[in-house]
């Protein structure tokens, strides 16, 4: 194979640079291709096909349904590791020995106070605001708590910043929760695991002593993991082109979560229970509903069913299937929405008109599930999502950072007016 692509542009022929990743996935490098041409570019709406940057952090392969942190399959992280274990491989490249996790959590445990004055700003909210827009203004009120800029030449001032984030975002999820029901707020408690001190303070009761699940503690783990990086994604691509004008780490967390905020991204697995209230308001007839998506003439669309990037089984889904299976089983929810969702599950599993499309549950028809057996509530999932994603979102804006990439700067093909003279407002 030729080690350059050729265009022929008007007669001239140009070189282009092909680089090969280590899964041996290809790229044209088009880097100087204005410069050469004088002028000409590409376009691409949404950057489909195109690469931003080169990335050693995750391998997704969406044919084959393939999905690696760091060259480990998302299958045994899911089933070996914690998801502090992966958050540490993701942000330093390898996982963590036995003294390096306890190091990492006894780190972020002793940063695991929010400035009390942050809850004037959270008490500034109605208890109606949306979760997103709430988190998104915490994390961002986090840099005026914490103003000095991160040395990223500096290893110690990286790490101080990035276990910092991990030890308040929590801590900013649970008060979004609280607030949103009305319970008095937490600081959480310093002797239990990093996941398990997530749910107690999501959940405790002024009340009541707090009693840990460990079904629910090992499904939130598990979903966790699962959303913790995703490659290139809209939330995480933000994350990264914030983070290239030399922003702040939380600064660009809080732009990747505004991104993640809407419908077509983040949003997914709220929407798959939006879909499921309105089937039940409707009667619940899951079988009018199959027959409905695959009216092409009909609107209705089955949510959480198949993915724009894996073209066969979303390799999370099958991981968090059990759990959710587990989760269901243990707590005995009864739900009729629940029951709504297990019969869509069992019938598009079932039907060749989607299984020949390969249009299989994925990892948001799942959790949301899951997070509704929780006692979630709906517009609290893409917080959850949130917190997930932080590890990958750190990872992607210290990588970026470390590789001392270009700023962002898209190119674009100008389709306006050309020159008008200006006419004085008498005139017009």
């Amino acid at each position: 194979m030729s080690d350059k692509a050729f265009l022929d542009l008007n007669g001239e022929k140009f070189e282009l640079p092909i680089s090969k990743g280590t899964e041996d996935e290809l790229a044209i490098d088009i880097s100087n291709l204005r410069s050469a041409t004088s002028g000409y570019i590409t376009l691409d709406p949404g950057y489909k096909n195109t690469g931003s940057c080169e990335s050693a952090i995750t391998f997704l392969d969406g044919e084959k349904g393939i999905l690696r942190y760091r060259g480990y399959a998302i299958e045994e992280l899911a089933e070996k590791a914690t998801f502090l274990e992966v958050a540490f491989l993701l942000i330093f490249g390898e996982l963590p020995t036995k003294e390096q996790l306890e190091k990492f959590h006894k780190d972020i445990k002793s940063h695991c106070i929010v400035d009390d004055d942050v809850k004037k700003i959270l008490d500034a909210f109605p208890k109606s605001a949306h979760p997103m827009g709430v988190l998104a203004s915490l994390t961002s009120a986090l840099t005026a708590f914490n103003p000095s800029s991160v040395n990223v030449e500096s290893e110690q001032d990286m790490y101080n910043a990035i276990v910092r984030i991990l030890a308040k975002f929590p801590v900013l999820v649970a008060w979004t929760l609280r607030k949103k029901n009305g319970l008095p707020l937490d600081y959480g408690d310093k002797s239990i695991g990093y996941v398990e001190n997530t749910l107690k303070m999501m959940f405790k009761q002024p009340n009541e002593e707090y009693e840990h699940n460990d079904v629910m503690i090992d499904a939130l783990d598990k979903l966790l993991i699962l959303h913790a990086d995703h490659e290139q994604n809209c939330s995480t691509s933000t994350v990264r082109i914030v983070g290239s004008s030399h922003a702040g780490l939380f600064a660009s967390i809080s732009a990747g979560i505004s991104a993640l905020w809407g419908p077509l991204h983040g949003g997914a697995n709220q929407a798959v229970l939006e879909m499921l209230e309105a089937i039940k308001a409707d009667g619940g007839d899951t079988k009018k509903y199959m027959a409905k998506a695959k009216d092409k003439s009909d609107p209705f669309r089955l949510m959480g069913f198949g993915h724009r990037v894996y073209k066969n089984f979303d390799p999370r889904a099958k991981i968090i299937k059990k759990s959710a299976d587990e989760v269901l089983g243990q707590l005995g929810v009864d739900d009729p929405i629940l029951d709504i969702a297990k019969g869509l599950e069992k019938e598009a599993l079932e039907d060749s008109y989607f299984v020949d499309r390969k249009l299989y549950p994925n990892v948001d028809f799942y959790s949301g599930i899951i997070y509704r057996a929780m006692g979630i509530p709906t517009d609290m999932f893409t917080v959850m999502f949130a917190l997930g994603r932080l590890p990958g979102w750190i990872a992607q804006w210290r990588e970026m950072r470390l590789r001392k990439e270009p700023i962002g700067r898209p190119r674009q093909l100008y389709m306006g007016e050309t020159y008008r003279k200006f006419t004085e407002i008498e005139y017009r």
